[in-house]
């Protein structure tokens, strides 16, 4: 059996190196052909260019380089014509490869064509759903709740567990000698801020959130407040906590990326409460059994397009997959430093039992404790094919 894969992005490279492994536990014979990044060729993949091509972000970025990507769309799907794959798996970036199936299947319509990563269609912009069907036979979804949407567009669909249920966790140990490193005392908070990992999410929220901790640490003597980064936006982190005492910035460029990402581990673990944004970090953070507070502001424009969209009354996932309102969100407008910092001092309170309940129900609902999520998904994939 020979497969065409398809990721454009690192998350999604990570997705598919975890489903080769899966379908070479099940298929040993089964051959690679497509555009992946680290993780995919490590798992065998020769990738027909750079995935790094494909990840680019927002329009002020795609326009400069829209002929390139017209050409890697245009390379990818006579790619595919060549290799007479028997299925297309594409992972999540559906602006490129959706396209690509579209191509594909004007050639072949016939091609059998696999998804991996639902849109989000239960939260806004339900008509990108029926959409995809044109190009897409099957989806693997990350969550629980969205089988239901894919099916009534008119695609069959898997729940398949998300990954964040296969990430490692720091132990206790690494957990206290974090701690012990980032000089906070046994009775004193140790508060995560995590104010997202792209330049623009950075500048709007971190002036926030720092003046949201600012309140907190004053309440609570010794507390310690440790913000993780990303290398594009380190030195944007630091300009913005200058004189900001009681802060350590993880920087990830000194050190190793595996020392780092063992760092970023214990930290999460050791902390007693999060100030995030939105994203997919909440689900980190139930991983680790952090509890968290989440906010956001996006530009004005944006905000007041998608609060038109929204069709959700939570963006939080551990709200979504718990079936509560456990996490305290402060979105838009919302997002604001005194609400802000009463969430944050009422978690270091009495505000932790239900939210630790939510988590761990979370990480239930997501597939902790059974079959890794790259072996669900090898066997959706097998079963869609008709090769199980």
């Amino acid at each position: 059996m020979r497969l065409f894969l398809i990721a454009g992005e690192p998350s999604g490279d990570a997705l598919g190196g975890a489903l080769m492994d899966g379908l070479r536990t099940l298929l040993p014979d089964v051959a690679f052909a497509g555009v992946g990044g680290p993780s995919m060729q490590a798992a065998g993949l020769q990738s027909l260019f750079p995935m790094a091509d494909l990840s680019v972000m927002g329009l002020a970025e795609v326009l400069p380089k829209y002929r390139h990507l017209k050409r890697r769309i245009r390379e990818t799907a006579e790619a595919i014509a060549r290799t007479a794959p028997d299925a297309v798996v594409t992972i999540d970036s559906p602006d490129f490869c959706l396209r690509v199936l579209a191509l594909a299947r004007a050639e072949n319509p016939g091609l059998k064509t696999i998804h991996y990563v639902a849109p989000s269609v239960w939260a806004w912009r339900a008509g990108r759903a029926r959409k995809m069907a044109r190009v897409v036979d099957h989806v693997l979804a990350l969550l629980p709740f969205e089988p239901s949407y894919m099916t009534a567009a008119g695609m069959s669909c898997d729940f398949v567990g998300h990954p964040v249920v296969a990430q490692p966790q720091a132990s206790a140990d690494e957990a206290m000698l974090f701690r012990a490193g980032a000089q906070v005392s046994s009775d004193a908070p140790l508060i995560l801020c995590l104010p997202g990992s792209r330049r623009g999410e950075v500048s709007r929220l971190l002036p926030i959130f720092r003046a949201a901790l600012t309140r907190v640490v004053a309440a609570h003597p010794g507390a310690r407040i440790v913000i993780p980064t990303t290398p594009n936006v380190t030195g944007l982190v630091r300009s913005l906590t200058e004189g900001w005492a009681g802060v350590l910035v993880l920087d990830p460029t000194q050190a190793p990326a595996d020392a780092y990402a063992r760092q970023k581990r214990a930290a999460f673990r050791a902390a007693d409460v999060a100030l995030a944004a939105s994203g997919t970090v909440s689900l980190e953070l139930a991983a680790a059994g952090t509890p968290m507070v989440i906010a956001y502001r996006m530009n004005a424009l944006s905000q007041a397009i998608i609060t038109r969209l929204l069709r959700v009354d939570t963006v939080t996932l551990v709200n979504l997959v718990s079936e509560t309102r456990t996490v305290p969100e402060f979105i838009g407008r919302d997002c604001r430093p005194d609400p802000i910092a009463a969430a944050v001092d009422s978690i270091l309170g009495a505000g932790r039992a239900a939210q630790i309940a939510a988590m761990d129900l979370t990480m239930e609902r997501l597939g902790r404790g059974g079959e890794a999520p790259g072996l669900r998904a090898a066997r959706s994939v097998l079963a869609a094919i008709g090769a199980d």
